[in-house]
């Protein structure tokens, strides 16, 4: 069902790679919303994925830009408010890659190179975002920044590995930045801690499935989905929430919460 919650809105998602994405999925529920999008990923993402069947779909443009690169992201915005006739309203933060993951590196022997991109990608990103966007003026009053995070920032998952530091760092630059931006212009800033999703960047984390199944055995109302995520970050670019920012919100069915459910005690009770 749709309620037009972004009727007249404008906004940037970072991230949508393939129908898997999180990011995919926003971008969808936006267009339906009555937003109008502009899509953008790194140019390896962007030949890796199949984001032009999604710019068909929602009727807007792909901008290639690298999100730890400032010209680029500075092109991003200028060409975006040229598309637009204007300032945006919204910006999804859907970036996350650790080469020490993918390179299968122990938390206790990170390579330091890979490290330094895990958090220029994964976090500094984001300050990189507000910061050029904020220099241009480009996000107007009242304006929402949703960056997606996950509870490893808080609480320890081994095989998360560095991805858990670049979390960490992720949801306090949403808090440091939410409230110079709010000071500023209205800007609210906040990040959505979200449920183990089946995305192609979570699938490859060692151990998923056992991550997946254990979460939505803990959850009382089960593993969120992307879908419902994406239902979440409409809410938060929406006028509805125009007093919400600084905050870490868990869209997890209520893991963050439970401290053990019935279904763990019996796994450990056949035994």
């Amino acid at each position: 069902m749709n309620y037009n919650l972004l009727e007249g809105k404008k906004g940037i998602i970072f991230g949508a790679l393939d129908p898997n994405s999180i990011a995919w999925k926003v971008a969808q529920r936006a267009h339906q919303e009555g937003a109008k999008i502009i899509l953008t990923n790194a140019p390896i993402a962007l030949r890796m994925g199949t984001i032009n069947e999604l710019a068909k779909e929602c009727n807007c443009e792909v901008i290639g830009a690298d999100a730890t690169s400032i010209p680029d992201l500075e092109n991003l915005f200028n060409k975006s408010s040229e598309i637009f006739g204007g300032k945006i309203d919204f910006v999804l933060h859907s970036i996350g890659m650790s080469p020490n993951v993918r390179k299968n590196k122990h938390y206790t022997s990170l390579d330091y190179e890979y490290y330094h991109k895990t958090i220029d990608i994964s976090s500094m990103s984001l300050h990189k975002v507000l910061q050029v966007a904020q220099k241009l003026d480009a996000i107007n009053e009242w304006g929402s920044v949703v960056a997606l995070t996950y509870i490893a920032a808080q609480r320890v998952f081994p095989d998360y590995n560095d991805m858990a530091d670049a979390k960490s760092m992720l949801e306090s630059i949403a808090r440091s930045y939410g409230y110079h931006y709010g000071k500023a212009k209205k800007v609210r800033i906040n990040t959505i801690s979200q449920s183990p999703t089946k995305t192609t960047a979570g699938s490859g984390v060692k151990g998923f499935d056992g991550f997946f199944n254990y979460a939505d055995m803990m959850s009382p109302l089960g593993n969120a989905s992307s879908e419902a995520c994406a239902d979440y970050c409409i809410t938060l670019f929406s006028d509805l929430t125009r007093m919400v920012t600084m905050q870490n919100l868990f869209h997890d069915g209520g893991f963050s919460f439970t401290g053990v459910s019935q279904e763990v005690m019996d796994k450990f009770l056949e035994q």
